[in-house]
């Protein structure tokens, strides 16, 4: 998952993205770009780290012009440790452009080869991002044909993007001279959506408390398969550019990556995760009756509105249990997973008074690898708990993800080919109850229009795009970004709060 936006303003952008790329910094903590454009020239700056690593004064005064892009990354494909990697990336011909990405392509193998042989196009990373920057350079290229770009010319472009290039993907990019063109692949599974500020600046950002976060009104999000072409005197351009394009969503973004206080689709993130525990109230009763818990406590820090609404509902004291080291951060070199267990208790310390003695219920929006959930059982019981109940506001994830989300490979997976019992002897609770698919479906849908669905492929393995085998699943596992010796921890708990 990654974090983009893009402004057209009468003013210079750079701080403005600078502070948007701060409201975006939970969608990724591997690296930060902006570049910026004045007189058809593009300033760029980009390196592995934290936004306020990332920018100091120097950088930020090179930063000229009023338009731009930024991002926020967190790598799911490709070389994380790469500088080169960091985005925006960028592409001398045609016009000069250059371009941020979230998503994940699942074809993009196959377009490298196609580059190479037939467009004559070199990639020099291993990043999925600048296959897609130069598939879209090759099809402005081949709509312009040498004459001034027009809007139409753009649209065509995209027309034919969308017909060659797979996965998910929400897409932003300036071309030299002309404006800024934003896209999103035709099942809408990656978030995009567009608002303007008082001045007239116009932006487009992967989540709506962007906007709200900059004082930019919300105008509406980029549809499926839409492109928006805004030219740099603010005049705005739109084309739908799919054939048969469909609302399917990546559900996990309301589970646990968006903010709480987006709306998406419009979808409230917020009200979404308040429906998650109201539905998984009813799966608790049916397996815990509610006289034998205490006390229900979340685990910090995107299960809060899900825990604070199950326990209303079946009336048990709702407790804080768990402070969140708000300052460790991603600081720490950690090799291997046994060091990710002594990470959790670096990041989460008990009030061991909430615990001892009682029956608790804890609950997190979900439970990928298993590996925190079991430490933060122990953590519990440690702290004197009687018995440990654990709750998921999620269904189990059985499956990977393809389209931009780090979730390991199957064998990493908890839940994958085992029985819920099973996961629960692993965790170590006295009781596991989770979501099922059909109630988090319903639970989210019914917040939303004009949806055709969700793309809930890790929990139900059914993976929108129609064009993903198990063979499919092997190859791009072998670029995937993984827990590797001396990787950064990656685990949930060392993402920055949601909250904040």
């Amino acid at each position: 998952m990654c974090g983009i936006v893009g402004v057209v303003s009468n003013a210079p952008v750079n701080q403005l993205i600078y502070d948007a790329l701060l409201l975006l910094q939970h969608r990724g903590q591997d690296a930060a770009g902006i570049v910026t454009q004045q007189d058809r020239k593009f300033f760029m700056h980009k390196a592995k780290g934290m936004v306020k690593d990332v920018f100091r004064t120097r950088n930020m005064r090179a930063l000229l012009g009023n338009s731009g892009l930024g991002q926020v990354r967190y790598p799911t494909a490709g070389n994380a440790f790469s500088e080169e990697e960091a985005q925006p990336f960028y592409v001398n011909a045609p016009f000069g452009i250059v371009l941020v990405h979230n998503g994940n392509l699942t074809n993009a193998k196959a377009l490298k080869a196609e580059l190479f042989n037939l467009d004559h196009r070199h990639i020099n990373t291993e990043s999925d991002s600048e296959v897609l920057l130069n598939v879209l350079a090759h099809e402005i290229e081949v709509s312009t044909r040498g004459l001034p770009l027009q809007p139409q010319d753009i649209f065509a472009a995209v027309s034919r993007v969308h017909q060659r290039i797979k996965g998910s993907y929400a897409v932003i990019c300036h071309i030299a001279g002309h404006g800024l063109l934003a896209f999103r692949d035709p099942f809408g599974i990656r978030p995009l959506c567009i608002g303007k500020g008082a001045d007239g600046t116009h932006m487009v950002a992967s989540e709506s408390v962007v906007l709200e976060g900059t004082s930019h009104q919300f105008v509406r999000d980029v549809q499926p398969g839409e492109a928006v072409f805004i030219a740099l005197d603010g005049t705005v351009h739109s084309q739908q550019c799919a054939v048969n394009p469909q609302l399917m969503p990546c559900i996990f973004e309301f589970v646990y990556l968006a903010r709480p206080d987006s709306v998406m689709d419009g979808i409230s993130v917020y009200q979404a995760r308040l429906n998650l525990g109201e539905t998984l109230a009813k799966r608790v009763i049916s397996t815990v009756p509610p006289n034998e818990i205490d006390v229900v406590i979340p685990i910090p820090e995107s299960s809060r509105p899900s825990a604070a609404q199950l326990a209303q509902l079946l009336g048990l004291p709702y407790r804080e249990g768990f402070v969140k080291n708000r300052y460790v951060g991603r600081t720490f070199i950690m090799p291997g997973q046994g060091v990710r267990k002594k990470s959790v208790r670096q990041k989460l310390n008990v009030i061991a008074s909430e615990f001892k003695g009682r029956n608790v219920l804890l609950v997190d929006d979900s439970i990928v690898r298993g590996t925190t959930s079991k430490e933060i059982v122990q953590m519990a019981r440690d702290a004197g708990a009687r018995k440990v109940y654990m709750a998921s506001a999620a269904p189990p994830v059985r499956y990977p993800n393809v389209y931009g989300i780090d979730m390991p490979t199957s064998s990493e997976l908890v839940a994958h080919n085992r029985t819920v019992e099973e996961v629960r002897e692993i965790i170590g609770c006295d009781a596991l109850i989770y979501q099922d698919v059909d109630g988090m479906k319903k639970a989210i849908g019914a917040l939303g229009k004009n949806l055709a669905g969700f793309d809930a492929s890790c929990f139900d393995g059914v993976y929108v795009t129609g064009d993903i085998s198990s063979d499919d699943i092997v190859r791009l596992n072998e670029n995937r970004v993984g827990a590797e010796e001396g990787q950064e921890d990656t685990s949930r708990l060392a993402l920055p709060n949601h909250a904040d």
